[in-house]
C-alpha cells in the first residue's frame, strides 16, 4: 500500500487553491477536477493533508472507479475491490451514496448493494459469516454519476472546516475553509497589515494569524483516519504532527484587525481567538464600518460584509457597503478583497474590481471582488475615491 490516489475535496472555484497547497505539501502529481483535487501520494500524505489543508473539506481514499449500469455490476465492481487491505474484521463501515445522472438512481438501493458487496469480499479473507463493526470507522461513499461508479473511504471526518476553535458562532458564520481562501488569494504576507472590518465572528483575522504563523489547521482536531492502524501507522500520524509543530513560527510580529458594530459578535470573535490559542496576535474591537481607519502601508483589507440574503435588511447592507467604498477609497496602497453575492458592489465601491472570483459562500453564490493598491476609478455612483 505505498502509492495511494487521494481525493481532496471542495468548494466549486477553490480547487486551484486547494491545488496548489497539495503541491506546495510536496505533492506535485495532481490534477484539478470540479469540486476535487487528484493526487498520487503514499500513506503518510493521509496524515499530512488532513492537518495542512485549509482550503479544503475531505481528503478521501479513491478505492475504484467503475461502469455501473446495473445492480448486478455495482456489485461485482465492488467486490472486485480489495477491502480487506484497509478493512480489519472488526471496523465500522457504513455506506454513504448520491446519484446523478445515472441509471441506478435509487441511492439507498446502491447502499445496500454496496454493503453487501464488501461484506462478501471481508468473508473471504476473514472466514466469518457475521461482523460486529465494533471497531475503527470507515466511512465509505458510492457516488453514480453519469453511470461510472466511484468508491471512496473518507479519512477526515467532519469536514476541515471545523478547525476546533469555534465552540460559538454568529449568525451567518463564514467558514473557516472559505476565510482561508481569501486570505490565500490574497497574498497577504505577515509582514503587511490586515484588516477586517466586517469580522463577525473573526473567522479571517483567525485564519490569517493562523496562515502568518504556519500554523497547520488540522492541529487542534481529530480525524478517523488516526485510528487506522493497518494504513496509517501511529508513527506516521507522530511524525506528521512533529512536523507540524516544528513548523509554527510564532515568533513574527502580526498586525491584524477585525472589527464589527456587533458586540456579540465580538465577543464571539474573543471566545474563538482565545480557543485557538491567538489572542493576544490581533485586535478585535467594536467599531462600525464608517469609523474604520484602518493603519499602515501596502495592507490587505479582507471581508465578509453582511447581506440581504443572509441577514435580511437590504437598506443597511446598502448602507454599510457605501461606507466600505468610502473607507477603502481612501487607502490607496492597500488591496482590497471583499465576498459578496451584490452586483451592485463595484457601484458602491466607485470602481471596477480588478478581478472578479466566482465562489460559493455555503450555496449563496458570490464574486470574489479584487482590488489591487491604485485600482482604477470609473464614473459612477456610490463612494468617492481619492
Amino acid at each position: 500500500m505505498q502509492q495511494l490516489i487521494l481525493i481532496a475535496t471542495c468548494p466549486m472555484g477553490l480547487e486551484a487553491v486547494v491545488a496548489r497547497e497539495i503541491r506546495e505539501l510536496g505533492y506535485a502529481d495532481a490534477t484539478v477536477e470540479n469540486g476535487r483535487v487528484v493526487f498520487k501520494a503514499d500513506p503518510l500524505a493521509i496524515a499530512r493533508a488532513n492537518l495542512w489543508l485549509r482550503t479544503a473539506d475531505r481528503v478521501l481514499v479513491l478505492m475504484g472507479q467503475f461502469t455501473a449500469r446495473t445492480f448486478d455490476e455495482l456489485f461485482e465492481g465492488t467486490r472486485a475491490l480489495d477491502w480487506p487491505e484497509w478493512l480489519p474484521e472488526d471496523a465500522e463501515f457504513p455506506v454513504q451514496g448520491r446519484s446523478h445522472k445515472s441509471q441506478l438512481s435509487s441511492v439507498p438501493a446502491c447502499q445496500g448493494i454496496v454493503k453487501k458487496a464488501i461484506v462478501e469480499k471481508m468473508k473471504l479473507r476473514y472466514g466469518t459469516e457475521w461482523f460486529a463493526e465494533q471497531g475503527p470507522r470507515y466511512v465509505i461513499e458510492v457516488a453514480l454519476l453519469n453511470d461510472i461508479a466511484t468508491l471512496t473511504i473518507d479519512t477526515t471526518g467532519p469536514s476541515l472546516h471545523k478547525r476546533g476553535y469555534r465552540k460559538l458562532v454568529t449568525e451567518a458564520p463564514l467558514k473557516e475553509t472559505m476565510a482561508a481562501a481569501m486570505v490565500l488569494l490574497s497574498r497577504w504576507r505577515a509582514d503587511r497589515p490586515l484588516y477586517d472590518p466586517f469580522c463577525g465572528s473573526g473567522t479571517i483575522p483567525i485564519e490569517a494569524a493562523m496562515i502568518g504563523w504556519n500554523i497547520a489547521p488540522g492541529l487542534r482536531r481529530s480525524f478517523p483516519s488516526e485510528a487506522w492502524d493497518n494504513v496509517v501507522p501511529p508513527e506516521l500520524w507522530e511524525a506528521a504532527r512533529d512536523e507540524a509543530y516544528d513548523a509554527v513560527r510564532d515568533d513574527v510580529p502580526l498586525d491584524i484587525v477585525g472589527s464589527d458594530i456587533d458586540a456579540k459578535a465580538i465577543d464571539v470573535a474573543l471566545a474563538a481567538a482565545k480557543a485557538a490559542g491567538l489572542s493576544k496576535q490581533f485586535a478585535l474591537r467594536v467599531e462600525p464600518v464608517a469609523k474604520a481607519r484602518p493603519i499602515g502601508e501596502n495592507g490587505c483589507l479582507i471581508t465578509n460584509p453582511p447581506y440581504g440574503e443572509r441577514l435580511g435588511d437590504s437598506r443597511e447592507v446598502e448602507q454599510a457597503l457605501r461606507q466600505l467604498g468610502s473607507i477603502t477609497g481612501q487607502l490607496p496602497t492597500w488591496s482590497v478583497f471583499i465576498l459578496s453575492p451584490s452586483r451592485q458592489l463595484e457601484h458602491y465601491m466607485a470602481r471596477r474590481a480588478d478581478k472578479k472570483r466566482k465562489l460559493f459562500n455555503g450555496r449563496i453564490e458570490c464574486n470574489l471582488y479584487q482590488y489591487w493598491a491604485s485600482g482604477h476609478i470609473f464614473k459612477g455612483g456610490g463612494a468617492t475615491a481619492k
